[in-house]
């Protein structure tokens, strides 16, 4: 079983952000897989204005993210899968995120869950080090 990636949670925070001190969130994608209007992209990626203005019905999921949005004037329905998605920033500052792709392709530990805490204490005993002398 694969793990529910956790860059729509960051894309979530950094928008959150954005929204929070009156900046404008962008959100940078890949076009390939996604639902995306045809001809609004360049060599591939996408830019989308994520500001409460610009979409309605704004969704995070694990899987990817969803909204509403106009392109010159005519509404569409868009949703990037999270595994597109590049970036999130503030258009003004220029200040985010970037997400590639590389960063959540880790395998998941055996067993699903992860060593248990014996086990991990098994793998890495303390270190022992000078520590402190109890004067009285």
């Amino acid at each position: 079983m694969l793990a529910l990636s956790t860059k729509c949670y960051l894309v979530q925070a950094i928008w959150q952000w954005c929204v929070d001190r009156g900046l404008t969130p962008y959100l940078s994608a890949a076009v390939a897989g996604s639902q995306v209007p045809k001809g609004y992209d360049q060599e591939g990626t996408i830019v989308l204005n994520l500001s409460p203005e610009a979409v309605r019905d704004l969704t995070f999921t694990s899987e990817g993210i969803g909204c509403r949005t106009r392109f010159s004037g005519q509404v569409y329905e868009v949703w990037i899968p999270a595994e597109n998605v590049l970036a999130i920033y503030s258009k003004e500052s220029g200040h985010g995120i970037a997400l590639p792709n590389e960063m959540f392709a880790a395998p998941e530990p055996e067993g699903g869950e992860g060593a248990s805490p014996d086990e991990f204490h098994k793998a890495h005993p303390p270190v022992k080090k000078g520590g402190f002398k109890r004067l009285k």
